[in-house]
């Protein structure tokens, strides 16, 4: 299918627009399989290829295309990984934002498209790695992690975050300029040349994300201070039983020595064929 005919009609344009954001956030969601695990006591961090593909997604197709492809392909990612399970609503709209900010600067900057395209991919890499480090201390304040210790787990997150970072501009820059001139005569050739219609930043779409964060931090502040509460009381109940048991280990102690009786070991059942 040419250009030309892809613009005639606004039902291709939305089934390109569909068929785009699936692809991409397959590749998001296959990124984030080619990973190493950083276990560091208290959280697991990763060394992963997620983030670049977020980035590409923004900076060919731009901020609602690139975001909606980022924010879904990390989300499913999270969904299927009982780790993350818990944070996939957040890491939806972090994700979204790293790919709608790579993606706004790269179609609506004011610069050649080389200088463009690394502001964007730098600037979506630094808002992602923001949200995601605020979420890390905040998570870890509300399951009564010290001050102290919420910082040294931030600064643990914040290296393997800038490490992702770098790799994930390292490896997207250069693949958006080979991939969109690879592309260049083919039928999504328009979405990547065309400008998206600027409305602002204070429009629907960013109303209603501003809305559904809102919604998600709440939600997600509030079951980490419910998980916060379930364990104390759990912790809480153990500490109890232990020092009944403590208490009637004395008393029979104490028992045995004022009586000076010793109870017999006791007889394992005999084995019946």
């Amino acid at each position: 299918m040419s250009e030309k005919s892809i613009q005639r009609t606004s039902g291709n344009r939305k089934l390109y627009s569909l068929v785009i954001v699936g692809l991409m956030a397959a590749l998001v969601y296959a990124g984030n399989y080619l990973q190493i695990k950083i276990p560091n006591g208290a959280l697991v961090t990763r060394i992963h290829l997620g983030n670049s593909m977020c980035l590409l997604a923004g900076l060919l197709f731009g901020r609602l295309k690139g975001g909606l492809a980022s924010g879904i392909g990390a989300a499913l990612y999270d969904l299927f990984d009982p780790v993350y399970i818990v944070s996939a609503p957040y890491t939806f709209f972090s994700k979204f934002a790293m790919g709608f900010t790579a993606g706004h600067l790269r179609k609506h900057g004011t610069t050649n498209e080389k200088t463009a395209v690394i502001l964007g991919a730098v600037a979506g890499q630094l808002v992602y790695i923001v949200l995601y480090l605020l979420k890390t201390f905040i998570s870890q304040i509300l399951l009564g992690e010290p001050v102290s210790v919420a910082l040294k787990l931030t600064g643990v997150n914040a290296i393997t975050s800038t490490i992702n970072g770098v790799l994930a501009c390292v490896i997207a820059i250069p693949l958006y300029f080979a991939l969109s001139k690879a592309l260049a005569h083919t039928g999504i050739a328009p979405f990547i040349t065309e400008k998206e219609e600027s409305k602002g930043w204070l429009n629907p779409l960013t109303a209603g994300l501003t809305a559904f964060a809102v919604i998600v931090t709440a939600l997600y502040t509030i079951n980490l201070a419910n998980t916060n509460k379930l364990e104390k009381k759990q912790a809480e109940k153990e500490a109890a039983y232990a020092a009944q048991i403590d208490d009637l280990q004395y008393q029979i102690d104490y028992l045995k020595s004022y009586l000076k009786v010793e109870i017999p070991e006791r007889e394992e059942p005999a084995e019946t064929e």
